[in-house]
């Protein structure tokens, strides 16, 4: 289990963000050489976790509960062949991209540790946005992203701080116990609510501002297949 890549982006003006400054930071490119990862401070004041890399509407995103995002490879490659078009790492607007790591398979509250110094800890999944519709460009992407099979990505925070380099090591080095995903999460906060219940056990764990996107994406397209 490895990083590939480590990706940051820049504050840019797009058409098709909501948010209140017209920017985002969406476009996230491989970056070389190591990269310093520290908690950014509390949502709605802190950006992102990893330096560098611009984080536009604290509304929404950054902070220390989603100071990170990952999404593996594996899934990136699955989206290729769906959408017929090469993805890049960091296409997603993930700041990791992972190789060997279950990352939708990752426990609530579970810890890795990257490289030799940091340790992040999972705390939720990445429910999508306009901006990443707009930026993928593809049609009814919101909804069609959050259905797929292929899960949503994690969001992180920063346990112990440091640097991160493409090629480092990744090693789960906690599990907590019970059996809440990240794939089952983000399918309790949007498309099957009857599971919300079922994932109160990892509560401590969770990202703080999980339950009202999902409202928001459920006032918006409905919990319905």
């Amino acid at each position: 289990m490895k990083l590939i890549s480590v990706n940051a982006g820049r504050a840019e003006a797009v058409p098709y963000t909501d948010s209140p400054t017209g920017m985002s930071g969406i476009d996230k490119r491989p970056v070389e050489g190591r990269v310093r990862v520290e908690a950014p401070s509390a949502r709605g004041v802190g950006a992102s976790g990893l330096a560098g890399d611009a984080v536009c509407d604290l509304r929404f995103h950054g902070g220390d509960d989603r100071a990170v995002t990952a999404f593996a490879r594996e899934d990136m490659d699955a989206w290729e062949q769906e959408l017929g078009r090469p993805l890049a790492n960091g296409s997603f607007g993930e700041n990791l991209t992972t190789l060997g790591l279950d990352v939708n398979g990752a426990l609530i509250g579970e810890r890795w540790r990257v490289g030799s110094d940091v340790v992040l800890e999972v705390t939720g999944g990445r429910i999508p946005c306009r901006t990443f519709e707009g930026f993928v460009q593809e049609k009814g992407w919101v909804r069609r992203f959050t259905r797929s099979s292929a899960g949503p990505g994690a969001l992180l925070r920063v346990i112990e701080p440091g640097e991160i380099a493409a090629g480092d090591a990744v090693a789960v080095v906690h599990r907590p116990a019970h059996a809440v995903t990240v794939a089952l999460l983000h399918r309790a906060a949007t498309t099957e609510r009857a599971l919300l219940p079922s994932t109160l056990v990892a509560a401590e764990w969770m990202e703080s501002g999980l339950l009202r996107l999902a409202r928001t994406y459920t006032e918006k397209y409905g919990t319905g297949s």
